[in-house]
């Protein structure tokens, strides 16, 4: 629903995987072979990938300041499953975390986590306010205060609601 540019770094995955949700149509991504093969997924990964996809967006949620959208699994207990390694680049010393081995969606994920907060953009990473929507995006407003995935459309529903409200 965006036309907002990814989220920096590995929180391009993060959003993508939030994003195969359209919470307007109820059309699920994960359902085609094409939205699953964009992330790595097979089917049996499925339904693992939906509890770390709601689990992320009421995590969103929350850095925008709105409580989760429904029950969930803590972020962080299905992070902590996840095998992480420390990497070091030969080359220049630098260090990262990885998945482990073959790098399952939820280790994935912790490491795009981890790095996100350790370069500082992970609590600028959002789910717009509408809720019908509940897009995934990373906010890039001066101050840090973004509300919608879209002003253009979000923003603007959001508005003319307020706005007939007062009329009434």
């Amino acid at each position: 629903m965006s036309e907002r540019s990814p989220a920096p770094g590995g929180l391009e995955l993060v959003e993508a995987l939030v994003n195969t949700l359209d919470l307007e149509t109820g059309a699920d991504a994960l359902d085609t072979g094409e939205g699953r093969a964009r992330l790595g997924l097979t089917e049996e990964d499925v339904p693992a990938a939906r509890g770390l996809r709601e689990s992320l967006r009421a995590a969103l949620l929350a850095h925008a300041g709105h409580p989760p959208h429904r029950p969930v699994t803590p972020l962080g207990e299905l992070l902590a499953a996840a095998p992480l390694v420390v990497t070091v680049d030969p080359a220049d010393g630098s260090a990262a975390l990885a998945p482990a081995g073959e790098g399952s969606l939820t280790a994935r994920v912790a490491a795009a986590v981890a790095q996100a907060l350790v370069a500082g953009t992970w609590s600028r990473f959002k789910a717009c306010e509408a809720a019908d929507c509940h897009w995934a995006y990373y906010d890039r407003s001066p101050a840090g205060r973004g509300r919608w995935c879209s002003m253009q459309v979000c923003g603007a529903r959001a508005k003319m609601r307020r706005y007939r409200a007062k009329e009434s």
